[in-house]
């Protein structure tokens, strides 16, 4: 039985690494690299997400993003909860997320995790997931803020975590909340001095010293 708490210990524990360095890898960037468009922290808004590669045009390519950053969550959250516990999936899908958004590859400047925190949200519990996913669709589609969408999609999600699977769940989805609230806080700025840049749009060049801290 020692045995067994102490080989869950370590799972847990490993878990951060490896949804760190999972959550870390920037396919926005790759993708946009590899397909002969630069530095997309150049273009539009800075960020590396699904959301400013649309801005380059290449709606595939966007789309393509979507899934490898919300897969990458969704990975890291389904495999050591598989090789440990729940909890051991958990661990890895925050820290897969933090690792989006603080990746130790591009000096910790990453995007804001809204993909990765879906697909995170969709392997703890898929019917949370689908939740938040429609939250953000049905506000994305009324107002065409990418940013206010993600926050309110996040903000009703420990209340999807309490309906749909438990409390620790719940406190899990609320600590993937507040993650997105400070990485969205120039956003929630902008929305309130009426300055968001809407879906579609193309933002300001960004200041070259401070790429990626733009708005998803």
């Amino acid at each position: 039985m020692d045995g067994g708490f102490a080989g869950l210990g370590l799972l847990h524990a490993a878990a951060l690494p490896v949804g760190y360095l999972l959550g870390a890898i920037p396919f926005g960037l790759v993708l946009t690299r590899l397909a002969g468009l630069g530095d997309i922290r150049d273009i539009g808004s800075g960020n590396i997400g699904a959301t400013n590669v649309l801005r380059t045009g290449h709606k595939a390519l966007a789309a393509l993003t979507l899934i490898l950053d919300a897969g990458k969550g969704a990975v890291a959250t389904l495999v050591l909860a598989w090789a440990g516990d729940a909890n051991a999936g958990m661990i890895a899908g925050f820290a897969a997320v933090f690792g989006h958004n603080f990746p130790v590859w591009l000096k910790f400047r990453g995007g804001k995790g809204v993909a990765t925190t879906l697909g995170v949200l969709l392997a703890v519990s898929w019917p949370m997931g689908v939740a938040a996913c429609a939250t953000w669709m049905l506000i994305a589609g009324t107002f065409r803020y990418s940013s206010l969408a993600a926050l309110g999609a996040l903000a009703f999600a420990p209340l999807y975590g309490w309906t749909f699977a438990n409390s620790a769940v719940a406190t899990m989805a609320a600590a993937l909340g507040v993650l997105s609230v400070i990485r969205h806080h120039k956003n929630i700025l902008r929305l309130l001095r009426g300055q968001e840049t809407k879906i579609g749009q193309i933002p300001p060049p960004p200041n070259p010293d401070s790429n990626q801290q733009a708005s998803r």
